[in-house]
C-alpha cells in the first residue's frame, strides 16, 4: 500500500475547493447539479447539507468526519489521481479525498453518470 498522507491537503477548506470543482466540470460542459449529485452520492450529504458544508468553513478532515454515510460503492473507485493509484492509498482520509478527486475527474471527462455512480 502506498502512503500518500499530506496534512496540508486535510486542512483545505471544502468551501474553497468546491468552486475549483465547479470550474473544472463547467469547462467540460457538465453542471453544478451533476457535481452535487456525485458529491452527495459519495458522502451521503443532502443537497442542503452539502450547501452548508460549502459555507461553514470546514476543512476536508471535518467535511468527511461529518459525512452522514459514506457510500460503500466508493471502494469501486479506482485509477490514478495526482500520480497515485486511489486503491493503493493507505491513509483512509487521503483515500477519501483522492476518491472525491477521481469522481470529479470522471465527471469532467464526460463519463456517464451511471458509471460514475457505479450503478
Amino acid at each position: 500500500m502506498k502512503t500518500d498522507s499530506n496534512p496540508r491537503v486535510f486542512a483545505v477548506v471544502f468551501g474553497n475547493l468546491y468552486p475549483m470543482y465547479v470550474n473544472k466540470v463547467e469547462r467540460k460542459d457538465r453542471t453544478t447539479k451533476e457535481l452535487d449529485e456525485v458529491l452527495c452520492w459519495l458522502t451521503g450529504y443532502t443537497a442542503a447539507g452539502l450547501k452548508k458544508q460549502r459555507t461553514n468553513g470546514n476543512d476536508l478532515t471535518k467535511f468527511f468526519a461529518e459525512a452522514p454515510k459514506m457510500n460503500p460503492k466508493r471502494s469501486l473507485v479506482t485509477g490514478v489521481v495526482c500520480g497515485v493509484r486511489v486503491e493503493d492509498i493507505a491513509d483512509p482520509l487521503m483515500r477519501e479525498v483522492r476518491c472525491m478527486d477521481k469522481l470529479v475527474d470522471e465527471l469532467a471527462k464526460g463519463r456517464a453518470m451511471e458509471k460514475i455512480l457505479r450503478q
